[in-house]
């Protein structure tokens, strides 16, 4: 059996991930390639458990330390339970954020090193890394008005940090993608979900190509 391919999209908030992702899923069905779509932290009900620590913590939160280790345990989880078998059954997977989220929010965002954070992954989930990671980014002024649209003004306890926490997380984002270029595709998505999406789609296409 040929094995599937593990694609994962990555960004800051409000770049317009999830809605990429979910419209990436449909064009590969509509070529009749199987599909797992997931997110993270999730996509085990262990895993989710995890992201509502997360996302909404009780009293004062978490460290960068603790956060790293709750995200690597759902990781481990998500990637023994669903990737690695969706993977190895022939199905493309697709991930709303992967360990690469991990190195920019709480290496670049919370201050550890990208070491560190490699070694929780290497440990917990055997190193695995995506076929291809795309980074979508927007302008931090796009970001805000459609976070404002979709949010209401109200955020969860990551994505509600500061400006400056959020410009770090783009900045390492942005750094990891400059130094792994044969795993990234960087794609503005400032011109609306069709255009970006066309983007996605050029950049996936050398995948697409292999399967022929």
């Amino acid at each position: 059996m040929t094995r599937g391919r593990f694609i994962a999209f990555e960004g800051g908030e409000g770049a317009g991930k999830s809605t990429q992702a979910r419209l990436l899923a449909d064009a590969l069905r509509a070529r009749g390639i199987a599909v797992v779509s997931t997110r993270e932290p999730g996509g085990t009900p262990g895993a989710e458990a995890i992201r509502n620590l997360l996302l909404d913590p009780s009293g004062d939160g978490w460290g960068a330390a603790a956060e790293a280790l709750l995200f690597a345990a759902a990781r481990a989880d998500h990637v023994a339970r669903t990737i690695r078998p969706a993977i190895e059954a022939g199905s493309w997977v697709i991930s709303d954020r992967f360990v690469d989220s991990s190195r920019a929010y709480q290496g670049g965002g919370g201050g550890l090193s990208d070491a560190d954070v490699l070694a929780l992954h290497r440990i917990g989930s055997g190193g695995l890394m995506p076929d291809l990671t795309l980074l979508i980014e927007i302008a931090p002024e796009a970001a805000a008005v459609r976070l404002a649209r979709r949010d209401g003004g109200e955020s969860d306890a990551i994505g509600g940090r500061d400006a400056g926490y959020h410009a770090e997380v783009a900045a390492a984002f942005a750094r990891i993608a400059d130094g792994e270029p044969g795993r990234f595709a960087r794609i503005r998505s400032d011109d609306g979900p069709q255009q970006t999406h066309a983007l996605v789609m050029q950049a996936i296409a050398p995948l697409l190509e292999q399967r022929r």
